[in-house]
């Protein structure tokens, strides 16, 4: 599973602008007929880019992009990944197991920092949260142009109780089959031998891509070494991660700037009230609902509890 080819991949993800060919252009038109009308918020999910990532997740089979991204809004509609707030996931995100860092990689993705060693929580449910929520911020926080976003998971004092088959399927899910393309790469780094076992058992849930996405890296070997400068800005890099910056998460400013994408997050996804520019294929009725609805969780949200 080496790691060469990584960067250029990588580089030819990134920043160049989205140009969609007649064929594919008739492929999207054909997956919104096939969804029907949308609310605004649906609306917003559902962009050109968006359905292009389930197109291609699907091998451009219309049929199933569309099954799959009504299952998404099904599952968006009813788990609302954009209303997770700072106070619901404070708890799990407090050890630094999980945290969005201050950076991205040199092609303008996210990053997601996974330390299993900081596990605190029995809780799937918590922990599935918590990851929908920063998956969720560190799409919000994209450079133009790209989409995806990459995991550095760091095995230092890794323990097998660390971590749970259970919540690694149900992550795999929740990525497969909701964020489909979002996974750019997924270095585990220095993983001991006795993660390998886990990992075997993992594996049946991933699917080939996702597999191809995950490389082992070792702080001892030269081309894992190449791949993180290639990647990333050394002087930034956390130390964990063979770079010179500083390793883990200061979590009183961490939940600052977690509270500040909250409010990024609600007002990108807080549907525009002018009906002309919502989607011209909503009706109208169910625009206002929509937004009826979406003013009172708002308000929720924002009383302090």
């Amino acid at each position: 599973n080496s790691m060469s080819e990584v960067s250029k991949k990588a580089a030819s993800n990134g920043h160049e602008k989205m140009v969609i060919s007649k064929e594919h252009q008739a492929k999207i038109a054909e997956v919104r007929r096939l969804i029907g009308p949308l609310s605004a918020k649906e609306s917003l999910y559902c962009s050109d880019a968006s359905i292009t990532r389930y197109l291609s997740s699907r091998n451009w089979n219309v049929i199933k992009a569309a099954q799959m991204l009504k299952q998404s809004l099904k599952w968006r509609k009813e788990y609302k990944p954009e209303e997770i707030r700072w106070e619901e996931v404070a708890d799990e995100a407090k050890t630094g197991l999980l945290y969005k860092p201050n950076y991205h990689d040199k092609y303008g993705r996210s990053v997601l920092v996974m330390r299993p060693c900081l596990q605190n929580s029995k809780s799937t449910q918590g922990q599935i949260k918590h990851f929908v929520y920063c998956m969720e911020s560190a799409i919000l926080n994209l450079a133009p142009n790209q989409e995806q976003v990459v995991w550095l998971v760091d095995f230092q004092g890794f323990k097998l109780s660390n971590i749970s088959v259970k919540v690694a399927r149900e992550t795999a899910h929740v990525v497969q089959e909701y964020y489909p393309k979002r996974l750019g790469l997924a270095i585990l780094y220095n993983a001991p031998m006795i993660f390998q076992p886990f990992f075997s058992m993992v594996k049946p849930f991933l699917e080939t891509e996702t597999r191809n996405k995950i490389k082992f890296g070792y702080s001892n070997d030269h081309s894992t070494k190449k791949i993180m400068e290639d990647l990333f800005d050394q002087s930034i890099l956390e130390s964990a991660f063979g770079g010179k910056g500083e390793t883990g998460v200061d979590i009183n400013k961490y939940a600052e700037r977690m509270k500040e994408d909250d409010s990024k997050k609600l007002s990108f996804w807080t549907p525009v009230k002018s009906l002309s520019s919502v989607s011209h294929n909503a009706p109208l009725d169910s625009i206002r609902l929509d937004a009826d609805s979406d003013a009172s969780n708002n308000e929720k949200i924002l009383v302090p509890n």
